[in-house]
């Protein structure tokens, strides 16, 4: 049976959590004043990387190695914690900004010290007022108790969190375009290189990292990277949050170690299986932007390498699950009518060819496909992979192709009604 292991969300269920008092209760900014007091910048970066700790937006690049791409310079260095929690499916950063906020501040603190950072801004989903009032509400609170501001715990550490609320555009969470709008422009992604790392905001050294991997970082300082290493699987160390939505029984945010169960066994298992109790057609493991399952292809081991071998992501944790009452046509014009509509339309591409795929699957859902325009459909989307600056064409295209390759029947029935149809008339 699929058990969870709470690091991140061990207190949360404490509504006393919120508050610094009740969290250092339970052993708050210990980790800060270790890090201060006994530790040089540079162990604590060595710590992250012995844990193993990936980035959780997504990317999975080891966070450690990240940090160690900071040049030595005079320029100021920056912290920009990515709380732009756009992608469908997607609710786990917000568990932490509302539940245990001081987690992902102390977590920051750490971070900016390890590179030289004396500012951090959390960006934060513009449609998040929640996560936005609690986060301001535990800065209030520690920077009026000299953990934050000058001189922190009297060490000559002097750093700064301050929130930055976003518009509300899917785009953002991309982490340049993330930058861009920090910057109070309009969010479009950067062409890289220069990575962030080296030219980030304001042409500085600016480390991006997402709301879950900042409080893991808090937990590795206090606990050990040696013991947060063991907690999970090789390549995937540590414990994770999940969000769990769409026909299951038991949907919701859990923390669970990788490599420790399959997909199946979590969905049908942990999950209750399907609400309806139809049977299940299939599950996007890690939000709407990756490759879809099927049924048949949830016996896989739940971390990066092994759900990467099966032809999916971990992405950003989102278990999007759906049972056999769902059309792969329908399931696909959803898809593209979103990330159409979150284009930031710099690249051709992305502008033209997302809607041109939006346009296609209407027609395929409204029964007015022809012969070839399954071809065509894919060949579009071939087009766009990979040709655009971020990801956002990818995030379109990989789970659109996969709904083809994976339910290829079911859209060349719309092709063959569309037929029936145009015979009638």
């Amino acid at each position: 049976m699929t058990r969870e292991t709470r690091v991140m969300l061990e207190y949360a269920d404490d509504p006393a959590q919120k508050t610094l008092e009740g969290y250092r209760e339970n052993g708050g900014y210990q980790a800060l004043e270790k890090a201060l007091r006994e530790m040089s910048p540079d162990q604590v970066t060595a710590e992250v990387e012995t844990s193993g700790l990936r980035g959780r937006g997504g990317a999975g690049f080891p966070t450690g190695r990240k940090w160690r791409f900071v040049p030595k310079t005079d320029k100021p260095k920056y912290l920009a914690v990515n709380a732009d929690e756009s992608e469908p499916g997607t609710c786990k950063d917000r568990q932490i900004m509302e539940r245990d906020p001081h987690q992902l501040i102390e977590g920051s603190l750490l971070s900016c010290y390890a590179f030289g950072a004396k500012t951090a801004y959390i960006y934060v989903r513009g449609e998040y007022p929640h996560s936005i009032k609690a986060l301001e509400d535990a800065i209030d609170e520690a920077r009026a108790a000299n953990l934050l501001g000058d001189k922190i715990l009297g060490t000559d550490f002097c750093c700064d969190v301050w929130v930055h609320p976003g518009a509300g555009a899917y785009i953002c969470g991309e982490e340049t375009a993330l930058l861009t709008s920090l910057e109070g422009n309009r969010g479009y992604p950067r062409i890289r290189p220069p990575f962030p790392a080296v030219e980030g905001l304001w042409h500085c050294p600016t480390i991006v990292n997402n709301v879950e991997t900042i409080a893991c970082v808090t937990h590795i300082i206090k606990r050990g990277g040696e013991w947060f290493s063991k907690l999970g699987c090789e390549g995937s160390t540590g414990t994770r949050l999940f969000c769990v939505s769409g026909h299951v029984k038991r949907p919701g945010v859990y923390e669970f170690e990788c490599g420790k169960f399959t997909l199946r066994e979590l969905i049908e298992g942990f999950c209750g299986g399907t609400l309806s109790g139809r049977p299940l057609k299939g599950v996007m493991p890690g939000g709407s932007s990756m490759p879809v399952l099927r049924a048949d292809e949830l016996d896989v081991t739940f971390d990066i390498e092994s759900v990467q071998k099966a032809g999916s992501s971990l992405g950003s944790g989102a278990i999007m699950v759906f049972d056999d009452s769902v059309g792969a046509v329908g399931a696909a014009v959803n898809i593209a009518e979103f990330y159409s509509h979150e284009s930031c339309g710099q690249c051709t591409p992305c502008r033209e060819g997302s809607d041109w795929v939006r346009r296609m699957l209407l027609q395929f859902a409204a029964q007015d496909a022809r012969d070839g325009d399954l071809d065509l459909l894919m060949d579009v989307t071939d087009k766009m992979d990979g040709t655009t600056i971020c990801a956002l064409a990818e995030a379109l295209v990989w789970p659109v192709q996969s709904f083809v390759r994976k339910f290829r029947s079911e859209f060349e029935a719309a092709v063959r009604e569309s037929a029936v149809g145009t015979a009638t008339q």
